[in-house]
């Protein structure tokens, strides 16, 4: 692939709940697809909190203000890290978490009670369900959606082949 292709590539995104154990299995892809193509790839990450997870909500909010924050990622990553310590005791370990990955953990805990990204959350759960997201992992690229809550078997190679065009 050629230098000037790079910038081309489709955006990739990763509808996730994060405390989905599927989840925390396919940030290995993400890794991975972050190796290969380095800088000309974005991977956005889409929240999709799933009700069977107690704290999947909070859990989203608190990523939001650690992505305003410049560190969504790292703080996304530490929380599928620690998903069951998340389970276990909520909010006060999503604040630790933020706290441990350099997030302003008093805005973390702020925005948790004041609800200042219920929206961007909602809006994200809302989109997800118009086109067709049901479970965590999912991934859509240039188009496609990619379902690995069912199986997350040659999906790295499937998301490639859809990046290479």
């Amino acid at each position: 692939m050629s230098d000037s292709s790079l910038p081309s590539l489709p955006r990739v995104e990763f509808w996730c709940d994060l405390l989905c154990p599927d989840c925390r299995t396919a940030l290995d892809d993400v890794r991975a697809l972050r190796e290969r193509f380095g800088d000309a790839l974005t991977v956005e990450l889409r929240h999709f909190p799933l009700e069977k997870h107690k704290h999947a909500y909070p859990a989203a909010e608190a990523a939001a203000e650690a992505f305003e924050q410049g560190l969504g990622w790292e703080f996304a990553e530490a929380v599928l890290a620690r998903l069951e310590d998340v389970e276990r005791g909520g909010a006060p370990v999503l604040v630790e978490i933020a706290a441990a990955v350099g997030v302003d953990a008093d805005e973390v805990d702020t925005a948790l009670v004041d609800g200042r990204h219920m929206l961007w959350v909602d809006a994200d759960v809302a989109e997800g369900r118009a086109i067709g997201v049901t479970g965590t992992p999912t991934y859509v690229v240039a188009g496609k959606r990619l379902d690995g809550g069912k199986s997350q078997e040659g999906l790295r190679e499937r998301i490639v082949e859809l990046l290479n065009g």
